[in-house]
């Protein structure tokens, strides 16, 4: 089928990366008739729509308690000061990761604390996480990465044996499932984007806490609106972060096809697997045997990444880096003193990993032209991969 109107090299119709646009054109009636039902109710912001929207992602989360904010970023900052999580405090968590994650918890004061990755799957390596512990640890922070969930159970014990909270960044994982239950119910608050490229994404941004706890839930909700409950009053210092009506709404209205779409990635990523196994030097994802992987993003790492990157690109193939460079190399964050070298397989996936298109609209024959491309590259029959 043709997107967009566009044609890419060869005369081609281009393989974009993420596309909203087929989304909206099939489901276009039922989208604007909720704005429309939004703006004719004379409430805009934190009405009827974000409260039914956090009770039902919280219960599709297996929570008790939602709070939607204006994005994950913001999800994750309010769950560490829910916490009283702040200066003097240590954070510990990766950097192969959004800017985001960190950016979350330097707002709080606290200070991130990095430790490596499994090599196989990218995720927080929790054999490390023990050794990283110091008196001043008050959380350990998991990334649940492009779609799977860091193994919990472990991180669980440590957690509760040091008595050190666990917030989970879920931004990339919604649906995603460990041990039988969702991500975002392990820890003390669960914190989800709804960004607009996300598994369940919006049309702008956005973002919830989830909690199992009702403390959390009064002092988040609180957090988010000035410290106030109910008046114009505020109990305690808060801030600005409020998931609007119509990103509610339209999050409402996609929730309920929420597990097929991360069927359908997985029928893509199945396509991906099948086509590109003993390809070249790739090696593809690796999914824990207690946990699914519902595929925000199709990573592959390769030695030749860059190469494959452009010859891709030069085919009309969108792909990504998610994330070229680790979060204790940038500029940044150099004042938190690591150097390179500090975490080497964080470091050493940096330059090798490469994200192919994966959303759920992307066809089979797309999908296999991705596949046949990628095993025509030059470098593979060169030697070279």
């Amino acid at each position: 089928m043709k997107k967009n109107g566009v044609r890419g090299n060869g005369g081609q119709t281009p393989v974009r990366y993420w596309d909203y646009l087929d989304d909206y054109r099939r489901n276009r009636g039922e989208i604007l008739a909720l704005v429309d039902e939004v703006f004719a109710s004379g409430r805009l912001i934190l009405g009827s729509r974000v409260a039914a929207f956090e009770e039902h992602f919280a219960a599709f989360c297996g929570c008790r308690f939602g709070v939607g904010v204006n994005s994950g970023t913001d999800a994750l900052f309010l769950a560490l000061k829910a916490l009283d999580i702040g200066p003097g405090d240590e954070v510990i968590t990766v950097a192969n990761t959004a800017v985001p994650t960190v950016a979350a918890i330097r707002a709080s004061g606290a200070t991130p604390v990095f430790v490596d990755v499994e090599e196989d799957t990218f995720l927080m390596d929790v054999a490390r996480v023990e050794e990283a512990v110091t008196p001043r640890t008050r959380c350990i922070l998991p990334v649940h990465l492009y779609g799977q969930a860091v193994d919990m159970g472990p991180l669980l014990e440590v957690a509760r044996s040091r008595k050190i909270e666990v917030v989970e960044d879920c931004a990339q994982a919604a649906g995603a499932v460990y041990r039988g239950e969702r991500v975002g119910s392990f820890g003390a608050v669960g914190a989800f984007s709804f960004y607009p490229t996300k598994v369940l994404g919006g049309f702008g941004d956005g973002g919830m806490a989830v909690t199992g706890r009702e403390d959390l839930y009064q002092r988040l909700r609180r957090l988010r609106f000035y410290g106030m409950e109910g008046g114009y009053y505020s109990e305690e210092e808060g801030y600005n972060s409020r998931l609007d009506e119509i990103q509610a709404a339209l999050l409402d209205f996609r929730l309920p096809s929420l597990d097929g779409e991360i069927d359908r990635r997985e029928k893509i990523a199945a396509i991906y697997g099948t086509g590109l196994a003993g390809v070249g030097d790739i090696a593809l994802p690796t999914v824990g045997s207690d946990r699914n992987h519902q595929y925000y993003l199709y990573t592959i790492r390769t030695g030749r990444r860059d190469e494959l990157k452009a010859y891709l690109e030069g085919c009309g193939i969108e792909s990504r880096i998610n994330y070229p460079a680790p979060i204790h190399l940038m500029r940044g964050y150099s004042f938190l003193g690591y150097r390179e070298g500090s975490l080497p397989v964080t470091e050493r996936l940096a330059g090798e990993i490469l994200s192919l298109p994966m959303y759920p609209d992307l066809s089979t024959e797309e999908a296999e032209r991705v596949v046949d491309t990628v095993r025509s590259f030059d470098g593979w029959r060169m030697g070279k991969g």
